[in-house]
């Protein structure tokens, strides 16, 4: 049974629309606190509104000026803690999460104060960015509301630290792809294919790290969804240009894509594959500073002739298992070396006495490394 409630606030004059609230048993507190944080807006007595996304919050950080009053708190057990704070001529939400990220919404009389409300509650409330040894990658999803973008410092290792994990039959291709820049490139394509467990997802945590002075790299993790939904890919692919990123390209990283990209693509995937092209070099992709980086386990000879042919991919490189030379000079030792070599995931698992299965040819896991 639905319950209608007028949500009150101070002082409306005649000029304000009326605001009411359809509230039912499916409704929680917190889309209760939603709405109200909604109300000044929509009626207009607070007609300026700002938003900011936070990640790696401080556990001390208050989020919340010092003038501030907080009128309702909602917390769900083991999950977000939400809060309606006013102020003079201000209402403010803070929505925190457990995994230290949190959205703050400002509404208020005058941009201004907006603003200023906003940088006070933020100030200094996340931590700085971990050590050399991570990066900052986006990760894209589809909500409820669209797409949803966010980002987390993730670990990531040089070039030079990781080369030696990698094929000598593979290593100097690997070398021109991490010293790319903006003006070398040519094709927006990268394909990285071979077995499970050959370094594939490494591969591309460092050539993060290796290009972040001009790129940001974003993860999609729904991309059987992005190229089959027309609205969800302009917001990923086309983007919002600001002053900041003006000037760096992006890579959208889509891991294990089989099917996206098979000799059979068309048939399973729809219009998935011929958007993908599209964003590659077609009328979408035109004046995108974008890339797109495939991985898969299938042999090349497997792929869709299109997506494969010159001109496309600025990279399209096998990674394959380590010769038996290389895996024991990288192991120290022969032992459990058989004489056609070990994938990385095979000798790090070595390297920690763990137990090997025979045979990855059949896990769809991708074996992440």
């Amino acid at each position: 049974m639905s319950v209608i409630r007028e949500v009150p606030f101070p002082s409306p004059d005649a000029s304000e629309l009326p605001m009411n609230i359809s509230i039912d048993d499916a409704d929680s507190a917190i889309d209760l606190i939603d709405a109200l944080a909604l109300s000044p807006f929509a009626t207009g007595a607070q007609p300026w509104s700002r938003l900011a996304n936070l990640d790696r919050v401080r556990p001390e950080a208050t989020l919340s000026p010092a003038e501030g009053r907080v009128l309702r708190t909602a917390r769900v057990e083991d999950g977000p803690e939400s809060r309606l704070i006013s102020g003079d001529g201000w209402t403010l939400r803070v929505v925190r999460h457990r995994d230290r990220t949190a959205t703050v919404s400002v509404t208020a009389v005058s941009e201004e104060l907006a603003k200023s409300v906003l940088h006070e509650t933020i100030d200094g409330a996340e931590e700085a960015m971990p050590d050399v040894d991570h990066v900052e990658m986006g990760f894209w999803w589809r909500g409820t509301h669209g797409g949803t973008r966010s980002e987390r410092p993730i670990t990531a290792q040089t070039w030079d630290e990781i080369s030696a994990n990698y094929s000598g039959k593979v290593r100097a291709s690997l070398d021109r792809l991490m010293s790319v820049t903006p003006s070398g490139v040519n094709g927006r394509l990268i394909l990285l294919h071979g077995q499970p467990g050959t370094g594939k997802t490494t591969l591309l945590r460092t050539l993060a790290k290796q290009w972040h002075d001009w790129c940001q790299v974003d993860c999609v993790l729904d991309p059987e969804r992005l190229f089959n939904e027309p609205g969800y890919l302009m917001e990923v692919a086309v983007g919002y240009d600001t002053d900041e990123d003006a000037q760096r390209w992006r890579l959208l990283v889509l891991e294990d894509c089989d099917e996206l990209i098979s000799a059979g693509a068309k048939a399973q995937a729809g219009q998935g594959l011929s958007r993908l092209l599209n964003l590659t070099d077609g009328l979408l992709g035109q004046g995108r500073d974008v890339l797109v980086a495939i991985t898969t386990n299938e042999d090349l000879a497997r792929l869709h002739p299109a997506v494969v042919r010159p001109g496309r991919c600025l990279a399209q490189l096998e990674v394959g298992p380590l010769s038996r030379d290389e895996a024991i000079a990288w192991l120290g030792t022969s032992q459990g070396v058989g004489p056609s070599g070990a994938t990385l995931a095979e000798l790090y698992a070595r390297r920690a006495g763990r137990e090997i299965p025979h045979s990855f040819d059949n896990d769809s896991t991708g074996l992440y490394l």
